[in-house]
């Protein structure tokens, strides 16, 4: 069977709607979001760009996504997939249709991110953070090793975040942030940058927030080759893209709401050729 040279488009960040970005949470204020992420795909992005077909394929992740502000300069962040469930379709043969592979599935906790943000300035906002990605997820599982809920090596990810909120008009609020990132990967997985743009407006006395993104991620190939690490799962080494999202988020009451949100990519290399959604819930003490 073909190999499949794909990865999970994991870049939708959690930290969506006012959380996350350059701004801290105040000292013992909390923001919670609890959130449904889904990828199904049937093609994907090579090593070369182009794209290829692939038996279907899903990730489904139910996740807990924390602030919690230490400080009014500190603020710790979790993003737990509680449930993740990884799965491929039967693959049957297009002259025959017999059964050539049965399908597979496999369930389990994701890896854990969690975080330390720390504000460097208050008026023009920014904040330098570290986030250690902790392998909790299953590396490796089914009859051929390619399914997995994480991709078992221990990274670290140095950002720097930057942005400004400001008023369009009396009724009208609205922000931009930027980030860039290091992240150091083990395992033999090749070391990342990793840049970001985001804008947001917020509608109807703030209670509705549209949200715009841009992201990226480059592979520094200086780990080892793809073929040697988890090439056949949805946790590959050397991935590259750069992707577009949207999200609405809607406040129902002062403090909490509900979210939609989508990402793709213009491009990519080693990844997942279709777009993710996210549906969720939030709490939000700032408010």
């Amino acid at each position: 069977m073909k190999k499949q040279y794909i990865v999970a488009i994991l870049f939708l960040y959690a930290g969506s709607l006012l959380a996350g970005g350059p701004w801290p949470q105040k000292k013992g204020q909390v923001y919670l979001k609890l959130s449904e992420w889904w990828l199904v795909f049937d093609q994907h992005y090579t090593d070369q760009g182009l794209l290829d077909p692939n038996i279907t394929t899903g990730l489904f992740n139910t996740t807990i996504y924390a602030e919690y502000g230490f400080t009014d300069r500190l603020t710790g962040i979790v993003y737990a997939p509680l449930l993740s469930r990884n799965y491929m379709n039967n693959l049957i043969s297009a002259t025959n249709q017999e059964l050539l592979v049965p399908g597979e599935a496999i369930n389990g906790l994701g890896d854990i991110d969690i975080t330390a943000k720390y504000a460097i300035s208050r008026s023009f906002p920014v904040s330098v953070s570290l986030t250690l990605g902790l392998p909790t997820g299953v590396p490796s599982a089914g009859s051929e090793g390619n399914l997995q809920t994480g991709d078992g090596e221990f990274n670290q990810l140095v950002q720097i975040d930057a942005g400004q909120g400001f008023q369009l008009s009396e009724n009208i609020g609205a922000y931009f942030s930027a980030l860039v990132g290091f992240n150091n990967r083990t395992r033999g997985f090749s070391d990342e940058f990793r840049y970001g743009l985001e804008a947001g407006m917020g509608l109807l006395n703030n209670r509705l927030w549209l949200i715009g993104r841009l992201n990226g991620v480059e592979s520094f190939q200086n780990g080892e080759t793809a073929a040697t690490i988890s090439s056949t799962s949805i946790f590959s080494n050397n991935s590259e893209f750069t992707s577009y999202g949207a999200e609405a988020a809607y406040y129902v009451t002062k403090r909490f709401g509900v979210s939609a949100s989508f990402a793709s990519a213009f491009r990519g290399r080693i990844i997942a050729a279709a777009p993710s959604y996210s549906v969720g819930l939030f709490y939000d003490m700032s408010k």
